[in-house]
């Protein structure tokens, strides 16, 4: 066997000179390099940015959505949809480690892996026939290649496997808004308000913003009954309803939950176009915006803020920070309310 670039270059088809996230198609032969991976696939997870455009794109025909999702992923040799940019994570196992492969992972073992779809070879062997089109969740046969530089976590023993690729699939966020929050708290302790706070990120964005002593976490949601779901699990400290896509709208809603104030530190968790210049005017002079959803267009975020003048601080969470697997495992862990939410939420797609 041959040893691969560590970051995949080499299963790049085409366009020549770029790496895996940026290529139109990728080589998912099953054969593996010396230092790659295959993983037998048993569920994909799309991101929710893309199933909301897949499904409103299809009118909500489920055997059109899987056919789309079928003919990317054939087309491309990797789940990476057209229109959001983006695709999801999935779970499966280990089967064939190359003898240079640094990710420690044996044959056998179920996992889930947290690097983007966008980016992963893959191969369905199935036609996607088992799934309905309905639901995030993708149950599904195939095999994928993980390289070097990708990054998995072994499923753990005490959550259903459904659940906890729900979890993992947003792990990024709620480690991102602890570090961003405990940064903020050496000056001054934080108010944080988390748009789609209902959500799999918003919810555990809402609860890592507690646990790094965030003053007041406002959860921000579409409707009376989200608020009823957060006020429920006791998920944040206060609770407003808007719409995220109305920039005026939501900054006055945020303000009159807050005192007359923005927030120090919004996480924009909204898997819908348009919520970049409400976030913004949400914002105090200073903060800090984090953008999580995949449906943030960042020109229209960096072009908004300069023409509202706004002195805000804005981040892209990309989906890693060392330790974020476990920290969302720990949270989940911890609040038995934030787990049944995810619960409730992976029931609801199936």
């Amino acid at each position: 066997m041959s040893t691969g670039s560590p970051v995949g270059s080499h299963r790049v088809v085409s366009p020549t000179g770029v790496l895996p996230q940026a290529a139109d198609k990728l080589d998912s032969n099953p054969e593996i390099a010396e230092n790659e991976v295959r993983i037998r696939v048993e569920r994909l997870n799309l991101d929710a940015a893309s199933y909301r455009q897949l499904h409103t794109a299809h009118s909500g025909d489920g055997a059109a959505i899987r056919a789309d999702v079928l003919d990317v992923i054939e087309r491309r040799g990797k789940m990476h949809n057209r229109a959001t940019g983006s695709g999801g994570m999935l779970i499966g196992t280990v089967d064939a480690v190359g003898d240079r492969s640094p990710l420690g992972l044996k044959a056998g073992q179920k996992v889930a892996t947290l690097v983007s779809l966008t980016l992963t070879p893959l191969h369905i062997d199935d036609g996607l026939r088992h799934w309905d089109g309905l639901s995030e969740q993708v149950p599904t046969s195939g095999h994928a290649i993980l390289f070097a530089r990708s990054i998995a976590a072994i499923l753990p023993d005490d959550l259903p496997e459904q659940v906890a690729l729900a979890v993992f699939d947003v792990c990024g966020a709620p480690a991102l808004v602890r570090r961003v929050v405990a940064r903020r708290a050496a000056h001054a302790r934080s108010t944080v308000a988390v748009l789609g706070a209902a959500g799999k990120s918003g919810s555990l964005s809402l609860a890592a913003a507690r646990d790094a002593r965030a003053a007041t976490v406002l959860g921000v949601v579409r409707d009376d009954a989200e608020a009823a779901l957060l006020r429920a699990g006791g998920l944040a400290d206060r609770i407003a309803v808007a719409d995220a896509t109305d920039p005026l709208g939501l900054a006055e809603t945020v303000s009159d939950a807050l005192g007359g104030r923005g927030a120090d530190v919004t996480v924009v968790c909204v898997d819908v176009p348009g919520c970049e210049h409400g976030a913004i005017l949400s914002t105090s002079t200073g903060g800090t915006v984090v953008f999580f959803s995949m449906a943030t267009s960042f020109p229209a975020a960096a072009l908004g803020a300069e023409g509202l003048a706004a002195d805000v601080e804005m981040l892209i969470g990309n989906g890693y920070v060392p330790g974020h697997a476990d920290y969302a495992l720990h949270l989940v862990a911890a609040d038995p309310a934030l787990r049944e939410l995810f619960e409730s939420r992976v029931e609801g797609e199936r």
